[in-house]
């Protein structure tokens, strides 16, 4: 049996799909494994042991039609569902399973606040996409895999990191999935830890402005005294933009546990196990996409009437007061 899975986008998304992929493998060893997404995203998959093959979007979907056309497959698995999916299945003309993305129960929850949404995690909801083969959950969680040459080694890292940091992930596809910059030195000086900032060449100017705030120089040794009698352990490396992405997975899968938005990184840390601490601002849990199957806190702010103000994300609060990040708190304790 040859099976085609389709995802496009995006990182986490591509992540969240990594069980499927998975179990279809191993429950069905004889199967041939292709999966369809776009180019940008080939390092998510291009390491994965149970794809047979990746086939890529380039911005020309009849070409990768015709492409798709001469594999014959068997079955698709449609994990995306829009208008490209649809013409896939309509060209390729074989059977094919769709997920049910649930736009409308959606829309009730961010225009009218009426949750009608299943309590069950979009990783579930992708399984049961693939129900009708008698596939099983094998509550093994999420895959994410790492080539060697991209695996960080911890004596690369400045000297305050090599034995213990944890990990935040800045960035985020829209400005109100993230914190403002001062709610990040905030949650730095809370962390009270060496800690690597993460995001791409977009974060990094950010990243920088955190890494001073926190800087220790020469003219700072008068204050020093001052900042270990406060217990002050803060100190930042920014590595927005200096690592790639599966660099990145690397320094999160040696970190002590990760702070993060709701983005890619979020589910790239549940794949490795590590305890998430995720940041909700006017996305929310209820959409049935935070950490899967690792110990995880939810930061949000449950006060105001007005989030979830959207699906995915805006280039700016809607109302102008960004309460749901600005009035957050952090309410945590790391061990020692």
């Amino acid at each position: 049996m040859k099976i085609l899975i389709l995802r496009f986008s995006s990182i986490g998304d591509i992540v969240l799909t990594s069980p499927v992929i998975r179990t279809l493998k191993r429950q069905l060893p004889e199967a041939s494994i292709h999966y369809g997404t776009k180019k940008q995203y080939q390092s998510i998959l291009e390491n994965n042991p149970h794809i047979d093959q990746l086939h890529f979007l380039n911005d020309n979907l009849k070409a990768l039609i015709l492409t798709l056309k001469e594999e014959k497959f068997d079955l698709i698995i449609d994990l995306h569902k829009n208008l490209r999916t649809w013409r896939i299945k309509s060209a390729l003309k074989c059977k094919s399973y769709s997920f049910e993305k649930l736009n409308f129960q959606k829309w009730l929850l961010v225009n009218l606040k009426i949750n009608r949404l299943p309590t069950k995690h979009i990783v579930d909801r992708y399984m049961d996409t693939i129900m009708p083969l008698n596939i099983q959950n094998d509550q093994k969680g999420l895959d994410y895999f790492i080539h060697e040459k991209d695996v960080v080694k911890r004596d690369w890292l400045p000297e305050p990191f090599v034995k213990k940091y944890y990990a935040f992930a800045i960035g985020g596809q829209h400005s109100t999935k993230k914190l403002p910059f001062k709610k990040m030195i905030e949650l730095c000086d809370r962390i009270n830890n060496p800690v690597i900032l993460l995001g791409g060449q977009e974060d990094q100017a950010i990243g920088e402005q955190i890494e001073k705030f926190f800087e220790r120089k020469e003219h700072h040794k008068p204050y020093e005294k001052g900042l270990k009698e406060l217990n002050k352990k803060t100190v930042v490396f920014n590595g927005c933009g200096k690592f790639n992405l599966n660099q990145s997975a690397s320094v999160i899968q040696q970190a002590e546990a990760v702070f993060t938005h709701d983005t890619g990184l979020m589910h790239i840390a549940a794949a490795f196990k590590k305890k998430v601490y995720s940041i909700w601002g006017n996305t929310t849990p209820f959409f049935g996409m935070y950490p899967y199957q690792t110990s995880f806190v939810v930061f949000e702010n449950n006060k105001i009437k007005c989030r979830p103000c959207s699906k995915i994300g805006y280039s700016k609060c809607p109302k102008g007061h960004f309460k749901c990040m600005n009035d957050m708190t952090f309410d945590f304790y790391l061990p020692d």
